[in-house]
């Protein structure tokens, strides 16, 4: 009952225990469970009747210097390089990273992003950075870095989705289909991109080429598309052919095209451009080639008909 009444089981006028010769005793005054052991201590060692464990002094001294360390290194601010540090040597290290859902952007490049170095502790790394700095690779549209212990980093990326190759000058880019730039022209699969060409092209191309391809064998045959003025198109076909469609009407002169190509094979003559921006006619440009042989041909047909002989009745 010592712990519970100060002045309960003593003689009247005994003095009581002491704290460094202040008394702690109090008549019917009963403490609270949580701080009767510490009062007890505390009592003890104003009596003079505490022992300090062995090597006390010793972890005393321990406890002191690392708190000073600890504090020193909070200061000059090398607290995560030691955390980093410490994690990495007890099984903490990465050692492991899978990469997932990347076509045009290569590993080294993602790799570089995450800042990995030989001792990088899982612990002490900051995903969140790390994706932030992959999102930043111009095909990266949508990207998460994930710690899975003890030692693996995952890195899932969503790509931005190609729609063209837009020449502009001598520049040549891969862009989106809301016309916004991805990177520059690379090569491999990216060739088989539609090509566009000229100022403008990027924001009308979209709608343009879901018109053509209406007609699969007839975008089959396209190369590029050149935009002219940034009011109407050119369709530049793959045997040399150009198609000058006109400012207004283009559904209509696509469809004639395609006729005009089914019933004479028109794209398929030696010929150099179709202008069809009038609406009244076609006017077709031969090559220089069959120019040459038509002009032959028409300087030859007067000398055939003098040497044709006269008929006798």
């Amino acid at each position: 009952m010592f712990a519970l009444r100060w002045g309960q089981g003593k003689e009247r006028g005994a003095a009581g225990p002491t704290l460094f010769g202040m008394p702690l005793s109090f008549d019917h005054f009963v403490l609270p469970r949580l701080l009767r052991r510490p009062v007890r201590v505390l009592a003890r060692l104003g009596e003079g009747d505490f022992e300090a464990p062995p090597f006390s002094a010793a972890i005393l001294s321990a406890v002191l210097l690392a708190s000073s360390g600890a504090y020193g290194a909070y200061l000059g601010g090398h607290v995560d390089s030691i955390v980093q540090s410490i994690t990495a040597r007890t099984g903490f290290a990465v050692d492991q990273i899978k990469v997932v859902g990347n076509r045009e952007t290569s590993e080294i490049d993602i790799l570089e992003g995450l800042e990995l170095d030989g001792w990088t502790s899982l612990i002490g790394f900051d995903a969140e950075a790390a994706r932030e700095r992959i999102a930043t690779l111009p095909w990266i549209e949508v990207a998460a870095v994930r710690k899975v212990y003890p030692h693996t980093l995952e890195v899932r990326v969503e790509e931005r989705e190609p729609f063209a190759l837009w020449q502009q000058g001598s520049e040549l880019s891969v862009i989106e289909k809301s016309g916004n730039v991805i990177a520059p022209f690379s090569g491999g699969k990216q060739a088989l991109l539609p090509l566009i060409v000229g100022a403008g092209a990027p924001a009308k191309a979209p709608d343009f080429i879901s018109r053509i391809k209406k007609y699969p064998e007839l975008a089959a045959r396209i190369k590029g598309y050149i935009r002219i003025g940034e009011r109407r198109w050119d369709l530049k076909l793959e045997n040399g052919i150009t198609v000058k469609l006109p400012e207004d009407g283009e559904d209509q002169a696509i469809a004639d095209l395609v006729r005009m190509d089914y019933e004479n094979g028109l794209l398929t003559r030696d010929i150099a451009a179709v202008d069809m921006r009038l609406s009244d006619r076609l006017v077709v440009q031969l090559t220089p080639e069959a120019a040459t042989q038509r002009e032959a041909a028409l300087n030859e047909k007067p000398k055939i008909l003098k040497r044709k002989p006269e008929t006798k009745i």
